[in-house]
This record gives structure tokens, C-alpha cells and sequence, in this order.
């Protein structure tokens, strides 16, 4: 019993954050993730549609607040559904149109959510205006993976989880 409790600690736990375009709101929460959670979560990002592109202001952004930038890259959903593709424990849509949309069949029985964080990249305005919508969207970003990795995750049960993950979404919502 206690090397099994023990492995449950231990686990690092899978996380997709998926976006239709996959160039702002999933990628920072790919990157914050990995910073935050490191030695308990592993963050990817999608989009059912991605751009192929990150937006240069989630990268001045997320390296202006200290984030690791390296490797992050716009990628289809797909990538992730396939057999040979890391299991998800969690999955998290994070703009609307991707709540929205069918999503692939994923291996294993991860617990999904939606979290909506409004789009940085839609706001129109100079500059100015644009990099306080992508600075605003880490920060919200940012304090719901803070919460959501105060989870006691070994110690709920699924439905618990569920729950929990769905009233954060709720709770938060911009």
C-alpha cells in the first residue's frame, strides 16, 4: 500500500490545452504549465484548426514574465490522438469555438473541462491595447493552472474531479 501511494505522488500527470488556432491562450497555458508544474504536470497545446504560427505576442509575453519559449509551436489535435501519442490525463478547451467542436476520440478516459479565457489576439487597437489583452490573458491563465495544481488530484475521485475542474471554469470565467 504505501509504494503504491508513493506512485501516485510520483505521477506526472499529462495535460492538453487545446485552442482552435493554438497560438495564444493554449500556447501560454503549454508554457506556463510546464514552468509551474514541473515535476508533477507535463503540459502540450492543439488546435483544431491552428494557425501554424505562434502569435508573436504570446512569445513576448510569456518570455517578458519568465517562461521557457523554446519548442513551442503551433500543431494540430490530431498529433495527440494518435497511437503513439503521450496518454492525457486532462484536457482543457480554453476558447469557446473549440468547446464547441467535435473532438477526436482520446485514448484512455482523460477528464476533460472548459475553461473560456477571452482571445488576446481578437482585441483590435495598437499595440498598446493588444499587449495588455495578451498580458491580461497570462495572468488569468496563469492564477487558474495556480488553482487548479492545489488539487489534492490523488486524493478525488473522478466524478469529484469532474466537478471541481467544471466549477473553476465557472467561477473564473471572464
Amino acid at each position: 500500500m504505501r509504494g503504491s501511494r508513493s506512485a501516485m505522488k510520483d505521477k506526472i500527470y499529462n495535460v492538453l490545452f487545446i485552442c482552435t488556432g493554438n497560438s495564444a491562450r493554449s500556447i501560454m497555458a503549454e508554457a506556463i504549465m510546464n514552468d509551474l508544474g514541473r515535476g508533477r504536470f507535463r503540459a502540450y497545446s492543439a488546435g483544431s484548426d491552428p494557425r501554424g504560427t505562434v502569435h508573436p505576442l504570446t512569445l513576448e509575453v510569456l518570455t517578458h514574465q519568465g517562461y521557457d519559449v523554446v519548442g513551442l509551436r503551433s500543431k494540430r489535435w490530431t498529433e495527440f490522438a494518435l497511437p503513439d501519442a503521450p496518454p492525457m490525463d486532462f484536457i482543457f478547451t480554453v476558447c469557446d469555438q473549440a468547446a464547441g467542436e467535435v473532438c477526436p476520440a482520446w485514448p484512455g478516459q482523460p477528464v476533460t473541462a472548459h475553461w473560456s479565457f477571452a482571445d488576446p489576439a481578437a482585441v483590435a487597437g495598437g499595440r498598446e491595447q493588444q499587449l495588455r489583452a495578451f498580458t491580461q490573458a497570462e495572468f488569468h491563465i496563469a492564477n487558474r493552472l495556480r488553482l487548479f495544481m492545489s488539487l489534492p488530484l490523488n486524493k478525488l475521485d473522478h466524478l469529484s474531479l469532474q466537478t471541481q475542474l467544471n466549477e473553476m471554469g465557472m467561477q473564473c470565467h471572464q
